[in-house]
């Protein structure tokens, strides 16, 4: 039996789709689901979310959320999901540098600190998917 994928973010419902297994990014590392998998709920971090669909691999660069997998359904919740082929390595690079450079003008104990440490790490997901589309 395969497992039923959706994709939700704030904005919108990414994608709904039947696939083979799927791979996520969670706070603590990745990890993969696949048929018959036992229920959990785990918090995600920034990185890549993998699906397989029929045999073809589909990557997003997907942001801070959380999945649920239960009865062969896999509800994935973050703040951002971008396809690979719609991201363009050579922005995705700069932006990366762009927020790293910030970031490293911050100091630890700076309110911006916390949310800029959260977009570096962003735009490093969005940078590795882009890379790996290609």
């Amino acid at each position: 039996m395969p497992l039923s994928l959706e994709i939700v973010t704030p904005a919108e419902r990414v994608v709904t789709v039947t696939c083979d297994e799927v791979r996520l990014t969670s706070v603590e590392g990745q990890f993969g689901i696949r048929p018959g998998h036992t229920p959990l709920v785990a918090a995600l971090g920034p990185g890549e979310l993998v699906y397989i669909a029929g045999g073809t691999t589909h990557r997003y660069a997907a942001g801070e959320g959380f999945a649920e997998v239960s009865n062969d359904r896999v509800r994935v919740l973050v703040e951002e999901a971008l396809r690979a082929e719609d991201l363009d390595p050579q922005k995705a690079a700069q932006d990366l540098q762009e927020r790293q450079q910030k970031l490293a003008s911050l100091k630890p104990g700076d309110p911006a600190y916390d949310l800029e440490r959260a977009a570096v790490a962003r735009a490093a997901a969005r940078a590795l998917v882009a890379r790996s589309a290609r």
